[in-house]
């Protein structure tokens, strides 16, 4: 069992920036990526920032050259920096650890609303 808490969240002007945290404990050592996806109101979840177990990246086209994810293994924690944000940025971020085997795991979500 991986247990995933994310913090970070909050209400931002656009063009700010916002830093989500995944705290990961449990069985971490099965892991192979870590995720952030997002659930904006209506829309379905979407995947929006990856990194590997070997450190490779992956982005959203919308993420891309704004959100920079991260990890520190001392820590356990993944990172989501998030630049230049936009209202279109708003939703519920979903920290996500995805195993060697088995079903994912989730965190509880942090709430991102970015609106002047």
């Amino acid at each position: 069992q991986v247990q995933l808490v994310e913090s970070g969240g909050g209400l931002v002007q656009p063009g700010e920036s916002l830093r989500l945290s995944c705290a990961a404990s449990g069985s971490i050592v099965s892991i192979r990526a870590m995720c952030w996806y997002r659930q904006a109101p209506g829309k379905q979840r979407e995947l929006v920032a990856a990194i590997a177990k070997a450190g490779t990246t992956t982005y959203a086209d919308s993420a891309k050259g704004r959100f920079t994810i991260s990890r520190d293994n001392a820590k356990n924690t993944v990172y989501l920096q998030m630049n230049s944000l936009k209202p279109e940025d708003t939703a519920v971020y979903y920290c996500n650890a995805l195993p060697s085997l088995g079903p994912a795991y989730w965190g509880q979500g942090t709430q991102v609303t970015v609106s002047s």
